[in-house]
């Protein structure tokens, strides 16, 4: 499949409230993974909503997937890029996020197997 972007997480400090506005704004229905994070499930370039202020980030987080998640984050540090959260599991896969060279802040991300 190759890499591609898949998915873009959101902090999101009141989640009902952003709940509320994307779906009153364009018709997403979010389904709810506890009291912290909701997310789209379309299949294409999905959206989540992170309000856990353990997890979050301070700006959007544009999550990579790959087909193998050790050999990418291998690839990511040989290119100068910097682990700033290990590899660690969420219901659907497992992923790790980096700062790139220029400071921004990503995650690659591999699916669990259908």
């Amino acid at each position: 499949m190759g890499a591609r972007p898949n998915f873009i997480e959101l902090p999101s400090r009141d989640i009902d409230g952003a709940r509320a506005f994307y779906a009153a704004a364009f018709g997403w229905e979010l389904v709810g993974y506890g009291p912290s994070y909701a997310c789209t499930l379309t299949g294409d370039v999905d959206v989540g909503l992170q309000a856990d202020p353990q997890e979050m980030t301070r700006m959007p987080l544009a999550v990579i997937q790959v087909d193998d998640l050790e050999a990418a984050l291998v690839q990511v540090v040989n290119a100068g890029g910097r682990i700033v959260r290990p590899i660690f599991g969420f219901p659907g896969g497992r992923r790790f996020q980096f700062v790139d060279p220029n400071g921004n802040e990503l995650a690659a991300m591999q699916a669990e197997p259908e």
